[in-house]
């Protein structure tokens, strides 16, 4: 989000793949594997066209240019997540966007990106949000085996 939110800010003069490894190497040099952040910008980068298209469609009162450079950007990479890369359950894209937003936004950027991804994710095909009860049923999953772990190592002691 950082790195977008520069290259917007300054008109997009630099290179973004640019801005982003230099943030990287700044900001995260410990980051095992940068991989998944290239991963989102190069893909925010790529559909730009379409997910602006997108923004000016699910918020009409709302001209692009006229949004925040913070939410604009929060809302590109969620609705990249949602939309195209499909790696992250819905809910958990537009959560993470809605707690982007209320991190680095204004008072009312969590409410105006959750309504607009909101609107976004009641227009998904039922077998996309149906990623979200996988995801859910993994989790379920991991709790479980970790329940079941804590209990093996209390029955040894």
């Amino acid at each position: 989000m950082q790195s977008l939110y520069e290259w917007d800010f300054n008109e997009r003069s630099k290179p973004l793949m640019e801005i982003a490894e230099y943030n990287l190497k700044q900001f995260a040099p410990g980051m095992d594997d940068p991989a998944f952040v290239f991963e989102l910008i190069k893909g925010v980068n790529d559909n730009m066209t379409k997910i602006d298209g997108i923004i000016k469609e699910t918020a009409p009162e709302w001209p692009i240019d006229q949004i925040t450079i913070v939410d604009r950007n929060i809302l590109r990479l969620g609705i990249f997540e949602l939309m195209f890369a499909k790696q992250v359950p819905p809910k958990v894209a537009i959560n993470e966007a809605v707690e982007l937003g209320k991190a680095f936004g204004g008072e009312s950027s969590g409410k105006f990106i959750n309504g607009v991804l909101g609107t976004l994710y009641k227009q998904l095909p039922e077998e996309e949000k149906a990623r979200d009860n996988v995801a859910k049923d993994e989790k379920d999953e991991v709790k479980a085996e970790e329940k079941m772990e804590k209990k093996n190592k209390e029955e040894k002691k």
